[in-house]
């Protein structure tokens, strides 16, 4: 049992050389903190191998921040591990997830927050996109490609402002890219999900992380890695038995 099992609600985000940031993404944290719609809560960064001081930058904020946590890898693992470690390290009943660049806002949770008792998973919809017009177009090809690879019926899977239900995402399995099909993977495990239309800004410091290439590549290839797990998912329900 760790520190997370004292609160109702973890927020999980992810970061890699986000440096630029982090003050700010504190700042943000810790006021939504105060008021979040479901208290206790606490914030839980996974710093995922960063390599311009944002790991020693981690480590001081969170000295400040009472409810702030954070765990840091050895090395550069990618978005899923990084995600993957925050739900295997969480022990409250409910996990959120934001990423670090500030493009969607702390204060949406409390959108999201009053479904989560009755859906596994709550995620965002990010109505105006403030991108670029590269970026937009590759997303929505993207999105399209998997909505038909997968029939998740989700107009937005990679917003990155989540709500899942703990013990839920414990049990989603985990592969490079499973970001990418968090609700069709919830949706495969039997859960239930529902979309909320949330706030999006512009990026106002440090650099994205994806590009055209593994924005349309990425996806492409990982839909089919969904599909043939699809088809050889173990779902089974005890209906008795005397270990108890």
């Amino acid at each position: 049992m760790n520190a997370t099992a004292s609160y109702q609600f973890t927020i999980i985000v992810p970061v890699f050389n986000e440096r630029e940031n982090l003050e700010r993404l504190g700042e943000k944290l810790s006021a939504y903190l105060e008021h979040s719609s479901m208290k206790p809560a606490c914030v839980l960064f996974i710093d995922d191998g960063s390599t311009d001081g944002g790991k020693e930058m981690l480590s001081e904020i969170c000295r400040r921040h009472r409810d702030f946590y954070y765990l840091a890898f050895e090395k550069n693992c990618g978005l899923s591990a990084a995600l993957k470690a925050g739900f295997d390290a969480c022990e409250s009943p409910y996990a959120g997830y934001i990423d670090a660049d500030l493009q969607t806002d702390p204060d949406d949770f409390n959108l999201l927050l009053p479904h989560a008792a009755d859906y596994q998973l709550v995620t965002g919809i990010r109505v105006t996109r403030n991108d670029g017009f590269v970026k937009r177009v590759s997303s929505k090809i993207a999105n399209g490609w998997r909505r038909m690879m997968t029939h998740d019926g989700v107009s937005d899977t990679g917003c990155p402002l989540k709500v899942f239900q703990t013990e839920c995402a414990r049990k989603l399995p985990i592969f490079t890219g499973m970001h990418r099909f968090f609700p069709a993977l919830v949706q495969m495990a039997g859960g239930r999900v529902m979309q909320i239309p949330v706030r999006h800004y512009p990026r106002t410091a440090g650099k994205a992380k994806y590009h055209l290439f593994n924005r349309l590549w990425g996806p492409f290839n990982d839909c089919f890695a969904f599909r043939w797990m699809k088809k050889r998912y173990i779902d089974y329900r005890i209906d008795g038995g005397n270990l108890d």
